[in-house]
């Protein structure tokens, strides 16, 4: 607990009694462990919005590379309709010519 061994917190606990009192120290202790819980449970509570705020950031970089590469393939995708229909032309024109 806070890397504080059992002879410092026996120390803490003898200074704490002399200087606080006997009749006070028992209140002190019970508002000290109701500020500590509450320290925790908000270090909890940013913990895990720090989390969810990274997932969120890594789910947004993810759908932007997917949305990257689908508009890539689609590019592509139209050379090659482009491509084909150019290829079907020139097929048809010399068929035709063929034929003549």
């Amino acid at each position: 607990m806070f890397g504080i061994g059992s002879t410092e917190l026996m120390v803490i606990l003898v200074v704490a009694l002399i200087v606080i009192g006997p009749s006070k120290l028992p209140e002190i202790a019970k508002t000290l462990g109701k500020a500590m819980a509450e320290f925790k449970k908000v270090s909890t509570d940013v913990k895990r919005t720090i989390e969810e705020e990274i997932e969120k950031e890594e789910e947004k970089r993810a759908y932007q590379e997917a949305k990257k590469e689908l508009e890539k393939s689609e590019v592509q995708e139209n050379t090659e309709t482009k491509e084909i229909e150019e290829n079907s032309k020139d097929l048809n024109e010399s068929s035709k010519d063929e034929e003549k």
